[in-house]
């Protein structure tokens, strides 16, 4: 079978099965197990109303258990057992993480990332949002600064690989010292400097992102309380910063969360760029450079990754909520 007819299977049964499961079910909640007849007509309908919303959500239950919940139970067991997986070392695996520096320093370059990146990138994104829904050909100023969301965080790397060379023929950035008589340097070697030029690369990504939910939340304020403020005397700065940030602060919460989170998982740059050397190690990279040799300790860093995430998860969910309400 060809790839197109495997897709066209998958849709048609992907699809019809669900309508099936929905419109079997129903009748089988309202016909066999709680027929609306008899003198338990009124307790049955009830009881079938109380039952149909759990009826309707079993899959998406069904799915996360088996995609989410069970792999989060089985990674934390097998992070467990010692790196051929037969023997039980309790929590030998954290304990060596613990004591290991390159996992310390690993941590501690994943919190330097999570304090920057976020808040460059919702900074740059507010101010490029509210500058060009300005300007009259905004349009294609954010569509040139959106583009980078389109580029795959790999195809990101090599891009700045190029902007980052040693050899001031290639790269841009000892093109321009080497204008000013300066000598040339490779910026992805220089000891804790490093992490902010690669750092560089997903602010480069993440502020398109930021700018076109922000942008869209700056439309969204009542142009009474901006012109309230005209009247009262108010300058650019004081209404911008005064006026429009306030009111919009929970959808900035929203995007810096979730660019934090996604920051907690980045791999692909430093990967590409490093290889996590040079000082440049995350836990996400620690955890690949274990994945092939100690499955036990690799199992260990991607639940630890996965604790650090949860707080920041929960917290954007509670945000939402009240976005809602």
């Amino acid at each position: 079978m060809g790839p197109l007819m495997q897709g066209v299977l998958t849709i048609f049964v992907g699809v019809f099965g669900c309508v099936a499961y929905y419109y079997f079910s129903n009748l089988f909640l309202d016909r066999v197990l709680y027929p609306a007849r008899g003198d338990d007509a009124g307790r049955n309908i009830n009881r079938a109303n109380a039952v149909r919303p759990w009826l309707f959500l079993f899959p998406a239950l069904f799915a996360l258990s088996l995609y989410l919940v069970y792999p989060v139970v089985g990674s934390f067991w097998r992070s467990l057992f010692d790196r051929s997986g037969d023997a039980f070392v309790g929590f030998q695996n954290y304990r060596s993480l613990g004591a290991d520096p390159e996992f310390r320093s690993a941590v501690m370059n994943n919190f330097l990332w999570v304090l920057v990146v976020p808040a460059a990138s919702t900074f740059l994104g507010l101010i490029v949002a509210q500058l060009t829904d300005q300007l009259k050909w905004g349009g294609v100023a954010k569509s040139l600064i959106f583009m980078p969301m389109a580029i795959s965080f790999v195809g990101a790397s090599l891009i700045w690989k190029f902007v980052y060379a040693n050899d001031p023929n290639i790269g841009l950035l000892n093109a321009i010292r080497g204008a000013f008589g300066a000598p040339s340097l490779d910026p992805l070697q220089l000891p804790f400097w490093n992490n902010f030029f690669l750092m560089v690369i997903l602010i480069w990504i993440q502020t398109g992102f930021a700018m076109v939910i922000l942008s869209a939340a700056l439309r969204g304020i009542p142009e009474e309380t901006v012109e309230a403020a005209i009247l009262d005397g108010a300058n650019p700065f004081q209404i911008f910063f005064k006026i429009q940030v306030p009111q919009i602060m929970g959808t900035i919460v929203v995007v810096w969360t979730t660019i934090t989170i996604l920051v907690l998982k980045v791999f692909d740059i430093v990967y590409t760029m490093t290889g996590g050397n040079f000082g440049t190690q995350i836990l996400p990279s620690y955890m690949m450079e274990y994945m092939f040799r100690d499955d036990g300790r690799a199992t260990a860093v991607a639940f630890v990754i996965m604790i650090l995430v949860l707080p920041v998860m929960i917290w954007n969910i509670r945000q939402a909520r009240k976005e809602l309400r």
